[in-house]
Formats: C-alpha cells, sequence, structure tokens
C-alpha cells in the first residue's frame, strides 16, 4: 500500500514527510484492531481502507497549502477526513470533535500511539463547542465528511471558521440539489460558494466531490441553533 501513497502523492503534487507511510500503517493496522469492538467503519481490507479512506481525505490537501493552519474537523469519528491531513501535513494544528466518547478515546488514543503533536481531541456537540469564544471563528477551515445534508453541515461548522477562511465538505458527486438547497444557508451564516471539485478517489473507479463554502462575514450569533431545530427546520 506504500507504493498507492507514493503514487497518490508525486500525481497530485503532494510532499509527504518521511513519517507518513509508517503512520499509515500503524493507522491502519489500530483501526482494524479496534473495529474488532467497535463500530468505526463500515469500510474494511488494507487496500479499500488506504483508498477510500486515506486517499480519499487527502484529496482535501491537493492544491492547498495547510502547513501552519488551523484546521476543525466536525464529526470526526475515525478520524475523517482530518488525522490523514496531520499525518501528511505535521505543521497542520488540528482539532478533532465528535459526540460520541468512545470515538473520542478512540482518537485520542491513536493520537499517542501516531506520536502526533498539536492535536486536541474534544467530546462535544458542535452546536454547543461553536459558542465557546475559543473555538467560534477561529479555525482557517472547518472540515466535515459527516453524513448530513448540507444546509444542515454549514450551520454546523460554518461558525467554527474565521472570516476569510473556508468550510470543506466531502459529498459525493450527486449532491448537485444539496449544494443549490444549501446556498441560503451559506449566505445567512456569512459565507459563498467559492468551489465545487469533483475527483477520481485513487485506486478505484469511484468518483467523489469537495465543496468548499468560503466564509465572508462573521456568522450571526443566533447560530448554530439547537440541533433538534436544525433538523427540524434546516436553512432553506
Amino acid at each position: 500500500m506504500e507504493d498507492l501513497l507514493v503514487r497518490f502523492a508525486g500525481e497530485n503534487g503532494l510532499e509527504l514527510p518521511e513519517t507518513a507511510a509508517p503512520a499509515f500503517r500503524r493507522y491502519y493496522q489500530f483501526l482494524e484492531e479496534k473495529g474488532k469492538v467497535m463500530n468505526l467503519t463500515a469500510i474494511t481490507g488494507e487496500e479499500n481502507v488506504y483508498s477510500l479512506h486515506f486517499l480519499d481525505c487527502l484529496s482535501i490537501a491537493v492544491g492547498r497549502d495547510l502547513h501552519g493552519r488551523s484546521v476543525i474537523d466536525v464529526g470526526s469519528g475515525a478520524g475523517f477526513p482530518g488525522l490523514p491531513l496531520k499525518i501528511a501535513c505535521p505543521g497542520l494544528h488540528l482539532t478533532l470533535l465528535d459526540a460520541q466518547r468512545k470515538r473520542v478515546d478512540f482518537l485520542r488514543e491513536l493520537c499517542l500511539l501516531l506520536e502526533l503533536q498539536e492535536v486536541s481531541c474534544l467530546h462535544a456537540r458542535a452546536e454547543e463547542a461553536a459558542f465557546d469564544r475559543a473555538m467560534r471563528e477561529n479555525y482557517d477551515f472547518a472540515v466535515s465528511r459527516a453524513v448530513a445534508r448540507l444546509n444542515m453541515l454549514c450551520e454546523l461548522c460554518m461558525p467554527f471558521v474565521s472570516v476569510g477562511g473556508a468550510f470543506i465538505a466531502m459529498k459525493g458527486t450527486d449532491s448537485d440539489e444539496e449544494i443549490e438547497e444549501a446556498r441560503t444557508a451559506m449566505r445567512k451564516l456569512g459565507g459563498r460558494l467559492e468551489e465545487v471539485r469533483d475527483y477520481a478517489v485513487a485506486g478505484t473507479d469511484i468518483r467523489h466531490r469537495l465543496v468548499v463554502v468560503r466564509k465572508t462575514d462573521p456568522t450571526p450569533s443566533g447560530y448554530p441553533r439547537k440541533f433538534a431545530k436544525i433538523s427540524r427546520a434546516p436553512l432553506i
């Protein structure tokens, strides 16, 4: 799998540190080990994990300088997409946020195993953490691979992003309707749609999509709302 990683980096202009290959190897082994007793991912097997998790997440880094930037991964789960980005760019300052304590404990244990520096693993709900003064509008990027409609994700993620930064959502290529539906949410939350980029997932015939929302103005103080209200009445 190291060859696949090296080939992906070469084809996409990524300069991976020497620590990346062994770190991804340990990540995969730990994910497989813990997956026997925890519900972390439905994707199993070395090739699938490398392609559909690690390399898929690294697509965010293609053409984007993350060194020295602050990134919050909202709804991180098993660490995607935040941890692959951190492994590829050790100079990135990363916050992993998840509402399930077991997953946060997994992330903390994994970060210790990988000897990663400047990574915070937080057990909190996004709609509550976004009102923490130390976190609100304090990140260059918010990223999310969570399974939710884009208008809901915008409300949960954009309050973390500083003006000038961006929210990057990982979506399927069938998300055209979601994107149009979310334009009002983007505007109300202080953002605008900047880019929709489709790409082939390395080592597969699958195509995924990155949706980039640029933060142009501060998010109004009333957002995000309580999750029940976001679910019941999403911004449209």
